[in-house]
Protein backbone atom coordinates (compact mmCIF):
# COMPACT_ATOMS: atom_id res chain seq x y z
CA UNK A 1 0.00 0.00 0.00
CA UNK A 2 1.67 3.22 -0.88
CA UNK A 3 1.21 6.36 1.25
CA UNK A 4 -0.79 9.05 -0.36
CA UNK A 5 0.40 12.60 -0.12
CA UNK A 6 -0.19 15.85 -2.70
CA UNK A 7 2.94 14.88 -5.23
CA UNK A 8 4.01 18.82 -5.57
CA UNK A 9 3.64 21.32 -2.89
CA UNK A 10 4.76 24.26 -5.72
CA UNK A 11 0.65 23.36 -6.60
CA UNK A 12 -0.73 25.21 -3.93
CA UNK A 13 2.04 28.09 -3.49
CA UNK A 14 1.42 29.18 -6.87
CA UNK A 15 -2.64 29.44 -6.15
CA UNK A 16 -1.74 33.39 -4.77
CA UNK A 17 -0.31 34.07 -8.25
CA UNK A 18 -3.16 32.28 -10.50
CA UNK A 19 -5.29 34.28 -12.60
CA UNK A 20 -8.13 31.50 -11.75
CA UNK A 21 -7.54 29.06 -8.69
CA UNK A 22 -6.29 25.98 -8.53
CA UNK A 23 -5.77 23.58 -6.10
CA UNK A 24 -3.65 20.69 -5.02
CA UNK A 25 -5.32 17.53 -5.48
CA UNK A 26 -3.89 14.32 -3.87
CA UNK A 27 -5.03 12.01 -7.07
CA UNK A 28 -5.62 8.04 -6.20
CA UNK A 29 -4.53 5.10 -8.34
CA UNK A 30 -6.26 4.50 -11.14
CA UNK A 31 -9.01 1.74 -10.16
CA UNK A 32 -8.28 -0.24 -14.12
CA UNK A 33 -11.82 -0.10 -14.72
CA UNK A 34 -13.19 1.60 -17.80
CA UNK A 35 -15.78 4.60 -18.12
CA UNK A 36 -19.18 4.27 -17.99
CA UNK A 37 -19.02 3.81 -22.27
CA UNK A 38 -23.51 4.53 -22.17
CA UNK A 39 -22.65 8.31 -21.93
CA UNK A 40 -21.02 10.64 -24.73
CA UNK A 41 -16.93 11.27 -24.08
CA UNK A 42 -15.80 14.18 -23.16
CA UNK A 43 -13.11 15.45 -25.31
CA UNK A 44 -10.25 17.81 -23.97
CA UNK A 45 -8.23 19.26 -27.10
CA UNK A 46 -4.70 20.41 -26.14
CA UNK A 47 -3.00 22.87 -28.64
CA UNK A 48 0.03 24.99 -28.69
CA UNK A 49 3.48 24.54 -29.91
CA UNK A 50 6.56 22.11 -29.13
CA UNK A 51 6.29 22.59 -25.31
CA UNK A 52 2.85 21.18 -25.91
CA UNK A 53 4.24 17.89 -27.35
CA UNK A 54 6.60 14.69 -25.15
CA UNK A 55 9.66 16.81 -23.91
CA UNK A 56 9.88 15.11 -20.13
CA UNK A 57 12.63 12.51 -20.05
CA UNK A 58 10.64 9.13 -18.62
CA UNK A 59 13.91 6.92 -18.28
CA UNK A 60 17.15 7.56 -15.89
CA UNK A 61 18.86 7.56 -12.40
CA UNK A 62 19.45 11.71 -12.61
CA UNK A 63 17.52 13.76 -11.07
CA UNK A 64 15.35 15.47 -13.27
CA UNK A 65 13.70 12.23 -15.24
CA UNK A 66 10.36 10.76 -14.00
CA UNK A 67 12.24 8.12 -13.15
CA UNK A 68 13.93 9.53 -10.53
CA UNK A 69 11.11 11.55 -9.24
CA UNK A 70 8.72 8.77 -8.46
CA UNK A 71 11.38 6.31 -6.97
CA UNK A 72 13.43 8.63 -5.44
CA UNK A 73 11.78 11.54 -4.83
CA UNK A 74 8.42 10.00 -4.16
CA UNK A 75 6.24 12.44 -5.83
CA UNK A 76 3.54 11.24 -8.14
CA UNK A 77 2.91 8.53 -6.77
CA UNK A 78 -0.73 7.83 -8.49
CA UNK A 79 1.96 6.70 -11.98
CA UNK A 80 3.12 3.28 -10.84
CA UNK A 81 1.06 -0.19 -8.96
CA UNK A 82 2.30 -1.34 -6.03
CA UNK A 83 4.77 -3.57 -8.06
CA UNK A 84 6.38 -0.68 -9.40
CA UNK A 85 4.92 -0.90 -12.85
CA UNK A 86 3.40 2.43 -14.89
CA UNK A 87 -0.36 2.63 -14.49
CA UNK A 88 -2.61 2.62 -16.99
CA UNK A 89 -5.93 4.34 -17.32
CA UNK A 90 -8.91 2.61 -18.78
CA UNK A 91 -11.27 5.51 -18.84
CA UNK A 92 -8.67 8.29 -20.70
CA UNK A 93 -7.60 7.88 -23.62
CA UNK A 94 -4.97 9.56 -25.07
CA UNK A 95 -4.37 10.46 -28.84
CA UNK A 96 -2.20 13.25 -30.29
CA UNK A 97 -1.96 14.02 -33.91
CA UNK A 98 0.26 16.01 -35.81
CA UNK A 99 0.97 17.61 -39.42
CA UNK A 100 2.87 20.65 -40.85
CA UNK A 101 0.72 23.40 -42.22
CA UNK A 102 -3.33 23.36 -43.45
CA UNK A 103 -5.33 20.02 -43.27
CA UNK A 104 -4.22 16.86 -44.19
CA UNK A 105 -0.48 15.13 -44.05
CA UNK A 106 -1.59 13.96 -40.32
CA UNK A 107 0.78 11.89 -38.28
CA UNK A 108 -1.07 10.03 -35.56
CA UNK A 109 1.58 10.01 -33.41
CA UNK A 110 -0.33 8.32 -30.13
CA UNK A 111 -3.51 6.49 -29.82
CA UNK A 112 -3.92 4.55 -27.02
CA UNK A 113 -4.94 4.38 -22.96
CA UNK A 114 -3.30 7.20 -20.78
CA UNK A 115 -0.10 5.73 -19.43
CA UNK A 116 3.77 6.57 -19.52
CA UNK A 117 5.36 5.11 -22.38
CA UNK A 118 8.31 5.94 -24.46
CA UNK A 119 10.83 8.00 -23.80
CA UNK A 120 8.79 11.13 -23.11
CA UNK A 121 5.96 12.54 -21.79
CA UNK A 122 3.97 15.83 -21.86
CA UNK A 123 1.53 17.75 -19.76
CA UNK A 124 -1.26 14.92 -21.02
CA UNK A 125 -0.28 12.92 -18.12
CA UNK A 126 -0.81 15.45 -15.10
CA UNK A 127 -4.02 16.81 -17.14
CA UNK A 128 -4.93 13.68 -17.91
CA UNK A 129 -5.47 11.54 -14.26
CA UNK A 130 -7.22 14.74 -12.95
CA UNK A 131 -9.92 14.24 -15.64
CA UNK A 132 -10.28 10.57 -15.40
CA UNK A 133 -11.18 11.13 -11.36
CA UNK A 134 -13.32 14.22 -12.13
CA UNK A 135 -15.76 11.90 -14.63
CA UNK A 136 -17.55 9.23 -14.75
CA UNK A 137 -17.95 9.70 -18.58
CA UNK A 138 -15.04 7.94 -20.96
CA UNK A 139 -12.59 10.81 -21.34
CA UNK A 140 -10.41 11.56 -24.54
CA UNK A 141 -7.24 13.98 -24.17
CA UNK A 142 -7.46 14.85 -28.33
CA UNK A 143 -3.80 16.80 -28.82
CA UNK A 144 -2.98 18.28 -31.94
CA UNK A 145 0.12 20.36 -32.26
CA UNK A 146 3.56 20.50 -34.23
CA UNK A 147 6.49 22.93 -32.33
CA UNK A 148 7.71 26.31 -33.65
CA UNK A 149 5.04 27.35 -33.92
CA UNK A 150 3.57 31.75 -33.40
CA UNK A 151 0.05 32.35 -32.40
CA UNK A 152 0.29 35.83 -34.42
CA UNK A 153 1.38 34.17 -37.36
CA UNK A 154 1.16 30.43 -37.84
CA UNK A 155 -1.43 30.03 -35.12
CA UNK A 156 -3.31 32.98 -36.11
CA UNK A 157 -7.35 32.36 -35.26
CA UNK A 158 -10.15 33.68 -38.19
CA UNK A 159 -11.22 37.12 -37.97
CA UNK A 160 -7.72 38.71 -37.19
CA UNK A 161 -7.35 41.39 -38.99
CA UNK A 162 -4.33 42.86 -39.83
CA UNK A 163 -2.35 45.87 -37.96
CA UNK A 164 0.54 48.24 -38.08
CA UNK A 165 3.64 48.44 -36.17
CA UNK A 166 6.66 50.12 -35.76
CA UNK A 167 9.44 47.88 -35.36
CA UNK A 168 11.95 49.27 -33.14
CA UNK A 169 14.95 47.65 -34.34
CA UNK A 170 14.48 49.72 -37.65
CA UNK A 171 12.34 52.16 -37.30
CA UNK A 172 10.23 51.21 -39.77
CA UNK A 173 6.40 50.64 -39.99
CA UNK A 174 5.39 47.40 -41.00
CA UNK A 175 1.64 45.45 -41.84
CA UNK A 176 1.24 42.65 -39.96
CA UNK A 177 -0.83 39.71 -41.82
CA UNK A 178 -4.00 39.30 -40.65
CA UNK A 179 -6.00 35.55 -41.02
CA UNK A 180 -5.36 34.09 -44.43
CA UNK A 181 -3.03 36.71 -45.31
CA UNK A 182 0.86 36.57 -46.71
CA UNK A 183 3.07 37.41 -45.85
CA UNK A 184 4.02 37.56 -41.87
CA UNK A 185 4.40 41.40 -42.73
CA UNK A 186 5.55 43.93 -45.08
CA UNK A 187 6.17 47.89 -45.27
CA UNK A 188 3.90 49.78 -45.31
CA UNK A 189 3.26 51.56 -48.48
CA UNK A 190 4.59 48.47 -50.67
CA UNK A 191 3.06 45.84 -52.16
CA UNK A 192 2.73 41.96 -50.06
CA UNK A 193 4.43 39.41 -52.03
CA UNK A 194 3.03 36.16 -50.86
CA UNK A 195 4.95 33.15 -49.82
CA UNK A 196 4.00 29.33 -49.63
CA UNK A 197 2.94 29.92 -46.31
CA UNK A 198 -0.33 32.26 -44.72
CA UNK A 199 -1.25 33.40 -41.18
CA UNK A 200 -3.49 31.03 -39.43
CA UNK A 201 -2.42 27.84 -41.88
CA UNK A 202 -1.16 26.11 -38.63
CA UNK A 203 -4.65 26.97 -36.82
CA UNK A 204 -6.57 25.24 -39.36
CA UNK A 205 -4.33 22.55 -40.23
CA UNK A 206 -4.67 21.09 -36.35
CA UNK A 207 -8.22 21.95 -36.08
CA UNK A 208 -8.81 20.00 -39.56
CA UNK A 209 -6.58 17.42 -37.43
CA UNK A 210 -8.15 17.48 -34.28
CA UNK A 211 -11.54 17.09 -36.54
CA UNK A 212 -10.56 14.03 -38.38
CA UNK A 213 -10.02 12.12 -35.16
CA UNK A 214 -13.78 13.05 -34.07
CA UNK A 215 -14.94 11.97 -37.03
CA UNK A 216 -13.96 8.43 -36.82
CA UNK A 217 -14.28 8.45 -33.19
CA UNK A 218 -14.71 4.84 -32.70
CA UNK A 219 -10.82 4.23 -34.28
CA UNK A 220 -9.84 6.41 -31.20
CA UNK A 221 -12.03 5.05 -28.26
CA UNK A 222 -13.00 1.84 -28.63
CA UNK A 223 -16.90 1.62 -28.07
CA UNK A 224 -17.28 5.16 -28.68
CA UNK A 225 -20.19 6.88 -30.53
CA UNK A 226 -21.05 9.93 -29.41
CA UNK A 227 -18.89 13.08 -27.76
CA UNK A 228 -18.88 16.66 -26.45
CA UNK A 229 -16.18 18.60 -26.91
CA UNK A 230 -15.84 19.77 -22.75
CA UNK A 231 -12.77 22.14 -22.79
CA UNK A 232 -9.26 23.04 -24.62
CA UNK A 233 -5.94 23.54 -22.86
CA UNK A 234 -3.71 25.81 -24.41
CA UNK A 235 0.87 26.05 -23.54
CA UNK A 236 2.42 28.53 -26.13
CA UNK A 237 4.03 31.62 -26.40
CA UNK A 238 7.61 30.88 -26.48
CA UNK A 239 7.82 31.76 -30.86
CA UNK A 240 5.88 34.89 -30.23
CA UNK A 241 8.22 36.40 -27.97
CA UNK A 242 10.76 36.78 -30.68
CA UNK A 243 8.91 39.25 -32.58
CA UNK A 244 7.19 42.73 -30.70
CA UNK A 245 5.10 43.20 -33.51
CA UNK A 246 3.09 39.75 -32.23
CA UNK A 247 3.91 40.10 -28.44
CA UNK A 248 1.89 43.04 -27.90
CA UNK A 249 -1.16 41.91 -30.11
CA UNK A 250 -0.85 38.62 -27.99
CA UNK A 251 -4.00 39.80 -25.57
CA UNK A 252 -6.08 40.44 -28.57
CA UNK A 253 -5.05 36.94 -30.53
CA UNK A 254 -5.72 34.51 -27.20
CA UNK A 255 -8.66 36.15 -26.54
CA UNK A 256 -9.82 35.64 -30.57
CA UNK A 257 -8.45 32.41 -30.02
CA UNK A 258 -11.01 31.02 -27.59
CA UNK A 259 -13.38 32.19 -28.69
CA UNK A 260 -13.39 30.57 -32.53
CA UNK A 261 -12.45 27.60 -30.58
CA UNK A 262 -15.41 27.31 -29.03
CA UNK A 263 -17.32 28.17 -32.61
CA UNK A 264 -15.45 25.78 -34.13
CA UNK A 265 -16.23 22.75 -32.19
CA UNK A 266 -19.74 23.45 -31.53
CA UNK A 267 -18.85 24.50 -28.22
CA UNK A 268 -20.04 27.76 -26.27
CA UNK A 269 -19.92 26.43 -23.00
CA UNK A 270 -16.36 24.54 -23.17
CA UNK A 271 -13.75 25.41 -20.75
CA UNK A 272 -10.33 27.08 -21.43
CA UNK A 273 -6.95 26.69 -19.43
CA UNK A 274 -3.85 28.01 -20.42
CA UNK A 275 -0.54 28.46 -18.93
CA UNK A 276 1.97 30.83 -18.76
CA UNK A 277 5.52 30.70 -20.32
CA UNK A 278 7.49 28.57 -16.99
CA UNK A 279 11.00 30.57 -17.22
CA UNK A 280 8.84 34.25 -16.79
CA UNK A 281 8.77 35.89 -13.76
CA UNK A 282 5.62 37.91 -13.78
CA UNK A 283 7.04 40.69 -11.25
CA UNK A 284 10.08 41.00 -13.10
CA UNK A 285 9.07 40.59 -17.17
CA UNK A 286 10.53 42.80 -19.28
CA UNK A 287 9.67 43.14 -23.36
CA UNK A 288 7.77 40.86 -25.79
CA UNK A 289 7.97 38.70 -22.43
CA UNK A 290 6.21 40.94 -19.95
CA UNK A 291 3.57 41.11 -23.22
CA UNK A 292 2.87 37.42 -23.40
CA UNK A 293 2.70 36.87 -19.82
CA UNK A 294 0.32 39.97 -19.03
CA UNK A 295 -1.98 38.61 -22.16
CA UNK A 296 -2.09 34.85 -20.65
CA UNK A 297 -3.00 36.20 -17.37
CA UNK A 298 -5.34 38.34 -18.69
CA UNK A 299 -7.92 35.95 -20.29
CA UNK A 300 -8.09 34.69 -16.43
CA UNK A 301 -8.78 37.58 -15.14
CA UNK A 302 -12.48 38.18 -14.57
CA UNK A 303 -12.12 42.03 -13.93
CA UNK A 304 -10.19 42.36 -17.43
CA UNK A 305 -12.65 39.58 -19.43
CA UNK A 306 -15.66 39.34 -17.37
CA UNK A 307 -17.08 37.65 -20.28
CA UNK A 308 -14.62 35.17 -19.17
CA UNK A 309 -15.00 34.97 -15.80
CA UNK A 310 -15.92 31.42 -14.50
CA UNK A 311 -14.71 29.39 -18.28
CA UNK A 312 -11.64 30.88 -18.62
CA UNK A 313 -8.38 29.75 -16.18
CA UNK A 314 -4.95 30.40 -16.21
CA UNK A 315 -2.04 28.57 -14.98
CA UNK A 316 1.03 30.75 -13.74
CA UNK A 317 3.71 28.36 -14.25
CA UNK A 318 6.70 30.03 -13.16
CA UNK A 319 6.80 28.49 -9.56
CA UNK A 320 6.10 24.81 -10.75
CA UNK A 321 9.35 24.91 -13.37
CA UNK A 322 11.91 23.01 -12.11
CA UNK A 323 14.20 25.60 -14.61
CA UNK A 324 15.30 26.05 -17.71
CA UNK A 325 13.52 28.59 -20.85
CA UNK A 326 10.36 27.34 -23.01
CA UNK A 327 13.07 27.59 -26.01
CA UNK A 328 14.90 24.88 -24.63
CA UNK A 329 12.02 22.70 -23.51
CA UNK A 330 12.75 23.40 -19.75
CA UNK A 331 15.98 21.01 -20.25
CA UNK A 332 13.64 18.30 -20.70
CA UNK A 333 12.78 18.07 -17.24
CA UNK A 334 9.71 15.74 -16.66
CA UNK A 335 8.64 17.45 -13.50
CA UNK A 336 8.36 20.85 -15.05
CA UNK A 337 5.71 18.69 -17.29
CA UNK A 338 4.32 17.19 -15.14
CA UNK A 339 3.89 20.08 -12.33
CA UNK A 340 2.31 21.94 -15.62
CA UNK A 341 -0.29 18.94 -16.16
CA UNK A 342 -1.04 18.36 -13.07
CA UNK A 343 -2.10 22.09 -11.95
CA UNK A 344 -3.81 22.51 -15.21
CA UNK A 345 -6.04 19.42 -14.91
CA UNK A 346 -6.66 20.66 -11.46
CA UNK A 347 -7.59 24.33 -12.86
CA UNK A 348 -9.71 22.32 -15.61
CA UNK A 349 -11.33 20.69 -12.90
CA UNK A 350 -12.50 23.46 -10.78
CA UNK A 351 -14.09 24.96 -13.68
CA UNK A 352 -15.84 22.23 -14.30
CA UNK A 353 -17.03 21.70 -10.88
CA UNK A 354 -18.34 25.61 -10.47
CA UNK A 355 -20.03 25.38 -13.92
Amino acid sequence: MKTRFASNLLFTLAIVSFASPCFAVELPDPDGKPADMSKPVKVYILMGQSNMLEMGKVAGDKEGTLEYAVKNGGLYPHLVDDSGKWTVRQDVRNVAVMGSGGPGKTQVRKNDWLQVAGGKIGVEIGIGHHLGELHDEPVLVLKSAIGNRSLGWDLLPPGSPSYEFTDPKDGKTYVYAGYGQSPLRWEKGTEPEPIGWKAGLQYDGDIARAKEVLGNLGKHYPGATKFEVAGFFWWQGDKDRYNAGHSQKYEQNLVNLIKHLRKEFDAPNAKFVCATLGQTDKDNAEGTEKDIIEAQLAVGDPNKHPEFKGNVATVYSHPLSKGGASNGHYNGNAETYMNVGESMGAAMVELMKNE
